[in-house]
């Protein structure tokens, strides 16, 4: 079980996707990250990663991941058991200590000084993740089930569609739409060498951009009339 916080539009209608910006996108409520991370958090793109992580690291089937909202940020993953008992990890909103554990693992070393504060701790909510209003989350689920190129190309048309996002160049929704154009156009090969890999993520870069020009002329034309 895998949680995520549910971003700055957590409890955003829908309706009002449309007009944010970046600025309101890279305000997230609990945590200080890099200007992707923190664009792909308010998609829930993230979750949609960390799934297909799970998928490989663990050996799982997408049927045994489950991602439920946490807006505290406190658990940040579960494990349960045959026996129907749950093992959960906790710990502080700082990325600083996950990053330590990846490079001294599997050594645990001093945390200097970030450390969860129980005393501020109050309450720990659960929540199921809203499909139509995180769309991205959705996509990264199909790119898994089908395979092949398609969590290559996901990833790639999402920096793409962040970055045009970031720039002005692409509404909000436009991200997700543009993702979803690439994943339908990518060619459908296999992979046999890393050089098909690279070929994928370069293909799929070249679909995101002519897809966020289009939109972007749409968008201007739009603005005109």
């Amino acid at each position: 079980m895998l949680t995520a916080s549910g971003g700055p539009f957590r409890k955003t209608p829908v309706s009002r996707f449309a007009k944010v910006t970046p600025k309101q996108a890279l305000a997230h409520p609990n945590w200080k990250m890099g200007q992707r991370i923190t664009i792909d958090s308010a998609t829930l793109m993230n979750k949609g990663f960390e799934v297909i992580e799970a998928r490989w690291l663990f050996g799982m089937g997408l049927e045994k991941i489950h991602v439920v909202i946490h807006p505290q940020s406190t658990v940040h993953s579960m494990v349960e058991f045959v026996d129907g008992s749950i093992l959960a990890q906790l710990g502080p909103t700082d990325m600083r200590m996950p990053i330590q554990y990846a490079l001294t693992y599997p050594q645990r070393v001093a945390s200097n000084g970030y450390a969860l504060d129980w005393s501020t701790l109050r309450k720990l909510d659960f929540e199921e993740v809203p499909a139509k209003k995180f769309r991205c989350f959705e996509l990264a689920k199909e790119a898994l089930r089908e395979g092949g190129p398609l969590p290559c190309a996901l990833n790639a048309a999402d920096e793409i569609a962040v970055a045009a996002f970031l720039d002005h160049k692409l509404p909000f929704p436009g991200i997700p739409a543009v993702i979803e154009s690439v994943l339908e156009s990518m060619p459908r090969t296999a992979f046999s060498s890393i050089d098909d890999v690279l070929s994928a993520d370069a293909e799929a870069r070249r679909l995101a951009r002519l897809e966020v020009t289009r939109r972007s002329k749409r968008l201007a034309s739009a603005g005109r009339r």
